[in-house]
């Protein structure tokens, strides 16, 4: 499993629009893909990540678990930057 921590610099929080782009770039990997803030949930599912209502300035976390998971996390830490929504802080 590996891990990334984030800070949420999108000054409208997590919603829909860059939320989107991360699911989709989630659905392409075969690793389980899970953000970790409020709750554990499956970053491929738009609805559970917008349930945790990840405000600006908030921390998070992104894990990856499997065959795939170096490429998927850094397809979702490529993603919250070109999106401008989060940055890596670990």
């Amino acid at each position: 499993m590996l891990e990334k921590t984030f800070k949420l610099t999108d000054p409208q929080g997590l919603h829909a629009r860059p939320t989107s782009a991360l699911v989709k770039v989630a659905k392409g990997f075969a690793s389980d893909v899970t953000l970790v803030a409020e709750d554990s949930v499956s970053m491929k599912n738009m609805m559970k990540v917008l349930s945790q209502g990840i405000q600006p300035g908030t921390t998070f976390k992104v894990q990856t678990s499997g065959e795939d998971e170096t490429a998927a996390i850094q397809a979702i830490a490529d993603a919250m930057r070109n999106e401008q929504m989060a940055e890596e802080i670990g």
